[in-house]
């Protein structure tokens, strides 16, 4: 039973985590939050609640300067105040904005959110369990090898989620009528808008998919969906 103590902690320990992480990432979107109201947005989430089904889609402004989106483990969508930013400027259209609210209800729609803050937790009781297994054999360097190696796995399954939401929305987006060029066209500007240094490091260290890989993956479906088939 002694031999299992570390591990046994390990695990109240990521659920502990995890108790906290959800508690904190609501608290912050609640206080830093508010409802996106704009008419040429509501026009592209009423295409695509149709599409769904469903009456409408909710979608907030999470007051943060970083151009991103991002769905919650409870299931709300927001796009941050930089990212609304750019397409009031002019720079991102309403189409492509679409297209990132698809992306943020894949990841809902395909139980991401809640999974990704679950993984995290468990991250956190699989790295402090192989620091000290590891750390018995190798001392000193066991919290580094174990931090390097569920970083690892964390990142593959993170790419894994971006691929289906890409998928998702790509779906959804056809469905509406707005089609995925949208999310081709973005995906290409979206170094530029984010500031990022991509494609400096290799993609199997990236928790995104390289941006390439994910227009390359979107030209597929949509020649498959645009081909003629055969009967």
């Amino acid at each position: 039973m002694l031999k299992l103590t570390p591990i046994l902690l390990a695990i109240m320990y990521g659920l502990v985590m995890y108790r906290f992480s959800a508690w904190r990432t609501a608290k912050a979107l609640d206080t830093q939050s508010t409802e996106l109201a704009d008419p040429m947005l509501k026009v592209m989430t009423d295409r695509m609640a149709a599409a769904l089904g469903i009456d409408r889609i909710k979608v907030h402004i999470y007051e943060i300067d970083p151009v991103n989106g991002l769905a919650a483990p409870d299931g709300r969508i927001f796009i941050t105040r930089g990212f609304y930013n750019k397409f009031r400027a002019g720079d991102v259209t309403a189409d492509e904005m679409a297209s990132v609210i698809a992306h943020e209800l894949g990841h809902v729609a395909l139980g991401h959110s809640r999974r990704r803050m679950i993984d995290f937790s468990g991250q956190n009781a699989l790295r402090t369990a192989l620091a000290m297994v590891i750390g018995r054999f190798i001392p000193g360097v066991g919290p580094l090898i174990a931090g390097a190696l569920t970083s690892l796995v964390a990142a593959r399954l993170s790419r894994s989620d971006e691929y289906e939401a890409d998928a998702y929305a790509a779906a959804l987006l056809t469905k509406a009528g707005i089609g995925v060029d949208p999310q081709i066209s973005l995906f290409r500007k979206l170094e530029k808008l984010t500031a990022s240094k991509g494609g400096t490091a290799p993609a199997w260290l990236l928790s995104h998919p390289k941006t390439e890989e994910r227009i390359k993956a979107l030209e597929t479906l949509r020649l498959q969906w645009e081909t003629p088939q055969l009967t």
